[in-house]
């Protein structure tokens, strides 16, 4: 956690910060962040607690550090594109391009911090840009991950439109991909649903592109906890 004294592998004092830049939302359930580099910026050494999904608003390519001295890792980023990912151990995170790197970090506590260890979800997931993982929905959403544990899916609503989500009763987040100032909404686009039916409005002057994320694993946590799939 933020604060917290690690040492290198060379003895080195290593102050670590939180995981994301700014918080967004936090529940009982998950804890959201704004992770947001310029242009060959870095986020320092930090430690994930819960297995996470990267919802990316702003991709690009980045070099993961570890700081016990594992190999780095190289990863590449898209706009609409998603990770679900393990904890790891002590990294930072480097954006290799010119651009800004901007994404939202959903960690998901009832795998992690609510447990006495963080629950080992195997490798996760990786969206691939330009293969779905199955067919749109009937109520619009693209698909982008689908996982036992989270699925993701994308949807365009245009300006001045409503779009009507059949989700199902587990909880979901939601975030805009076209992320608004944090100066001007706080949560940064960022909102959380209980489940069941959503009617999702654009009343901007622009058309718009929500993150759905539905936490599948609370449809049956004790069984994904015991290793069965939901």
């Amino acid at each position: 956690m933020k604060g917290d004294i690690v040492y290198s592998p060379e003895g080195e004092e290593i102050v670590l910060v939180d995981i994301g830049l700014v918080e967004l939302l936090d529940n009982p359930v998950v804890r959201v962040w704004d992770v947001t580099l310029e242009g060959h910026g870095r986020h320092p050494w930090h430690l994930h607690h819960n297995p996470y999904v990267v919802l990316s608003v702003q991709g690009a390519d980045g070099r993961m550090d570890w700081l016990e001295g594992s190999p780095p890792r190289f990863i590449s980023e898209y706009r609409g594109g998603a990770v679900y990912r393990p904890v790891s151990p002590v990294h930072r995170l480097t954006n290799l391009t010119d651009r800004i790197y901007q994404n939202r970090l959903v960690e998901l506590k009832d795998l992690g911090e609510l447990l006495p260890e963080p629950f080992d979800i195997g490798p996760g997931d990786r969206s691939v840009h330009g293969e779905p993982p199955g067919p749109n929905l009937p109520d619009g959403r693209e698909p982008v991950i689908d996982h036992p544990h989270v699925k993701v899916w994308t949807v365009d609503v245009p300006r001045g439109e409503k779009a009507h989500l059949d989700l199902d009763q587990q909880p979901h987040v939601l975030a805009l991909i076209e992320a608004p100032d944090l100066a001007a909404d706080p949560a940064g686009g960022v909102g959380y649903h209980e489940g069941g039916p959503l009617a999702l409005t654009n009343d901007s002057a622009g058309d718009r592109t929500w993150f759905v994320v539905e936490l599948s694993y609370l449809a049956d946590l004790a069984s994904v906890l015991n290793g069965v799939q939901p």
